[in-house]
């Protein structure tokens, strides 16, 4: 199967026989380097024995590499239609290992991979990608067996992920991902590797589900609310945005958001009233 993936012509030769180019309004920015996309795709934990779902595929550069690096099962969800013609291309060399659902990410249901669990890697488009990554990380926290995240952001999306407290960068995304999952940036992807070239430089980074983090939230929703709340006037003083008594939380009320750390968060939303967010 590696081999008639390998023997396929070249994206960009793929991409020009078809006629398909990038959609601003899908967000599209597409990797052609076999490098990177083999050095994503080989990051996925235990990608061998995994199921692998990807968002985004376009003309299928990252695609081929998870086949290639002998994924177990590849699932590519795609919004964009005109990718169909190499898509199916990719299925026909790919041995029944490549599943490809025309639709959106946000809406498409993955319940039937429940039971084995699956990991998710991407490049994700720059428009979803963090509303992507936060629903992702609701449904961890409420049970869903995704085994691990190797995704490509902007990277500034990447650093909010990793930031910590006191940080300009750390914010919501901040706080629920490292509540819930061990995080890092695997390594930096300059704009002069994506076709059209982006504006801003990416980076990959892998998000880790840890068990013993996710048995400590009682209540994603109302951690969500609170963050929402909190780094939505991140400027201002807590008590000046939610009216409680701070010292029950060792707190004076004159910090701001970026001062919390991500347990505190945890914390004050296991205990205060929801009426309050």
């Amino acid at each position: 199967m590696r081999n008639k993936i390998e023997s396929l012509p070249p994206v960009s030769e793929m991409m020009r026989e078809s006629g398909l180019e990038p959609k601003k309004q899908f967000g599209q920015n597409f990797l052609f380097d076999l490098n990177l996309t083999g050095r994503i795709a080989r990051s996925v934990p235990d990608i061998k024995n995994t199921i692998v779902v990807e968002v985004g595929p376009g003309p299928a550069g990252l695609t081929r590499a998870l086949l290639i690096a002998d994924a177990k099962h590849v699932i590519a969800i795609e919004k964009d239609k005109t990718t169909e013609p190499i898509l199916s291309k990719i299925i026909d060399a790919s041995d029944g290992r490549l599943e490809v659902i025309f639709g959106d990410a946000l809406k498409t249901d993955l319940k039937n991979l429940e039971k084995d669990g699956y990991a998710i890697c991407s490049n994700l488009p720059y428009n979803i990608g963090t509303e992507l990554v936060i629903n992702w990380l609701h449904e961890i926290a409420q049970g869903k067996k995704i085994k691990s995240l190797t995704l490509m952001f902007q990277k500034e999306v990447a650093e909010r992920v990793v930031a910590k407290p006191g940080n300009k960068q750390y914010g919501r995304l901040s706080v629920l991902a490292n509540l819930i999952s061990d995080t890092k940036i695997l390594f930096d992807v300059p704009n002069t590797a994506f076709v059209p070239k982006p504006k801003v430089q990416s980076a990959v980074v892998q998000i880790i589900p840890n068990k013993n983090k996710i048995k400590l939230i009682d209540d994603i929703s109302k951690l969500e609310k609170l963050t929402a709340k909190l780094f939505g006037q991140r400027r201002k003083m807590i008590r000046g945005i939610i009216k409680t008594n701070w010292a029950d939380y060792g707190l004076s009320g004159t910090e701001r958001a970026e001062d919390l750390l991500p347990e505190m968060f945890l914390k004050i939303s296991g205990n205060i009233d929801i009426n309050l967010l």
